[in-house]
């Protein structure tokens, strides 16, 4: 049975739906947040799939809602570029096995618990036939670094999970003033309908200070390189011997390092204490995280942006953002925040669009309650 075959009457009653995002990072899980601020504004009941770190990300800014535990990719990266890629290339059996345990655990989970919905960022095995399911994605075209046919390759096969889906969400927008670039325009699309849904971030805007001598330093994304990256920048900190606060990324920790007066750490921080800090940073220096550029664009940040070695994505977006003019880029084997600093004081910051996350939301609840005809 499809889903066009299996509308669901809703008479006064909320629209239940599971939400569940990738492990990979934080990004995934950040990024959700104002995507689940929508669905409750919009009367959905709404339930979390998702492992330990990253329901204590989400029960700071929903306390209320019901979680279950759901078994992330756990994958890590190499100590350098080429390890990288090939740990991820060598993960690939792990990540078939974690698509076909979600599958398996969605199939047991419905059976004792209705659902109206499914949203899944980049967790391709959360569809299935009765129920409307929703794919959340930037990447539509993943850069492998070895080239065109491998890449068209892997585009296929990452078809053949998303077009399991109803639908396909991607946050960037339509315009050729985007920020993903071929990632998220590919010449060919999926299957399914797909909706850019604009630029998403759970942070408010917030006024930039004055004070040009404040750095914000957000570190994220998983071993070792998070803490090669740290240990390399708290060293270039004490050198330039400017104030800045540094954000670990590790919401677990409790020990902080020892660093001088100078530099001021945190484990990790939520929206508010995030938000706060982001007031008082004139830049901000990050990783290529798709989430991070999102959230810091949006507020209009000058940022530093520094890709994790091996990591083609993000080796791709720093370096297309860099080249638009939105940001600058430094590579992690050789950045000198001496030069980096002085060199993105001079960028010229660009407002966006607002994004159409409502419009979609609304979209979705009518077709759920039959209000809508599905598209095929």
């Amino acid at each position: 049975m499809t889903f066009s075959e299996n509308i669901i009457q809703i008479n006064n009653v909320k629209p239940i739906v599971l939400v569940a995002p990738l492990d990979w990072g934080l990004g995934h899980t950040t990024r959700c947040i104002p995507i689940i601020q929508e669905l409750l504004a919009n009367g959905f009941e709404v339930v979390i799939a998702c492992n330990a770190q990253q329901e204590r990300i989400l029960k700071n800014h929903f306390p209320f809602l019901t979680y279950y535990y759901l078994k992330g990719y756990g994958l890590t990266y190499g100590k350098n570029k080429w390890q990288t890629i090939l740990r991820l290339l060598f993960s690939i059996p792990k990540i078939l096995t974690a698509i076909k345990e979600e599958k398996s655990w969605l199939n047991s989970f419905i059976k004792s618990k209705h659902l109206d919905l499914l949203i899944s960022d980049n967790r391709y095995g959360l569809s299935h036939n009765q129920i409307a399911s929703i794919f959340i994605t930037h990447q539509l075209l993943i850069k492998t670094g070895f080239g065109f046919f491998s890449e068209q390759i892997l585009q296929r096969i990452n078809y053949s999970f998303i077009n399991r889906f109803n639908y396909c969400w991607v946050p960037d927008f339509a315009s050729e003033k985007n920020l993903a670039g071929a990632l998220s325009h590919p010449i060919k699309k999926p299957a399914i309908p797909v909706k850019y849904i604009g630029a998403l971030s759970r942070l408010k805007p917030v006024l930039t200070t004055t004070r040009k001598e404040n750095i914000l330093v957000v570190l994220s994304g998983p071993e070792p390189q998070r803490s090669i990256l740290e240990c390399e920048m708290i060293k270039q900190l004490t050198n330039i011997n400017m104030p800045a606060v540094l954000i670990r990324g590790l919401p677990e920790e409790v020990i902080l390092p020892k660093t001088p007066g100078s530099i001021q750490v945190y484990n990790y921080c939520n929206s508010k204490q995030l938000e706060k800090l982001l007031q008082q940073a004139y830049i901000v220096i990050c990783r290529a995280g798709y989430t991070s550029i999102m959230d810091y664009l949006l507020l209009q940040k000058k940022c530093i942006l520094i890709p994790t070695p091996g990591q083609t994505e993000q080796e791709y977006l720093a370096a297309y953002l860099s080249d638009k003019g939105y940001v600058c880029m430094g590579l992690q084997h050789n950045f000198a925040l001496s030069s980096l600093i002085p060199a993105a004081e001079k960028i010229h910051l660009h407002s966006l669009q607002e994004n159409s996350l409502k419009e979609a939301i609304l979209d979705i609840k009518n077709i759920i309650a039959g209000k809508k005809e599905p598209i095929e």
